[in-house]
């Protein structure tokens, strides 16, 4: 369900956030914005919460690619209880780590299709979020010569990217996955 009250999503966020300084130890400071947004799809306005963090704690926030970054945006969706597909709608960034991971993932992109194109052979990328993968996706959906496609299953899933028309090619993940057992 959309988020109806801009207002009272951002103070169960802030509670949130004052919840986690308190009982969590942590030390971050934020500014919650809330808007309207454009008209969406069918009509109907997106409205859209952003939080930005600051504080002496954001380097544990964005480390291990921002692990925790986005677990906080994902309890926070969950809290205001939006559909998986409606997670876009609240936004966490700290120290501008979103578009500076952005420009990394832009220039990866770049990179794998200069090397497919050149190659021949498909690339696969480590496996990713979602969100990093659509963002893949849509730097290669640009670039001539390449296609991609996501393979692999839940937190196993990666792109590869593939020289235009040859997607039947055998690839393998870049990293095997983790299981139990492992010896």
């Amino acid at each position: 369900m959309p988020i109806d009250d801009l207002q009272q999503a951002a103070q169960k966020i802030a509670g949130f956030l004052n919840s986690l300084n308190k009982l969590g130890g942590m030390r971050l400071k934020y500014r919650i914005s809330a808007s309207d947004g454009t008209n969406g799809g069918e009509g109907s306005a997106s409205r859209q919460i952003s939080v930005e963090l600051a504080g002496p704690d954001v380097p544990l926030v964005i480390q291990h690619n921002g692990e925790l970054l986005r677990a906080l945006e994902t309890l926070a969706a969950q809290m205001l209880r939006l559909d998986h597909h409606e997670h876009h709608m609240v936004s966490f960034d700290a120290a501008n780590f979103k578009a500076l991971r952005a420009e990394e993932l832009r220039l990866a992109a770049e990179a794998a299709a200069e090397k497919v194109r050149q190659s021949g052979v498909p690339f696969s990328f480590p496996p990713m979020n979602s969100r990093e993968r659509r963002m893949l996706h849509l730097v290669c959906r640009s670039l001539e010569g390449v296609e991609t496609a996501s393979v692999g299953e839940g937190a196993n899933r990666f792109l590869v990217v593939y020289p235009e028309g040859k997607t039947n090619l055998p690839v393998a993940p870049q990293f095997k996955p983790r299981g139990f057992g492992r010896r």
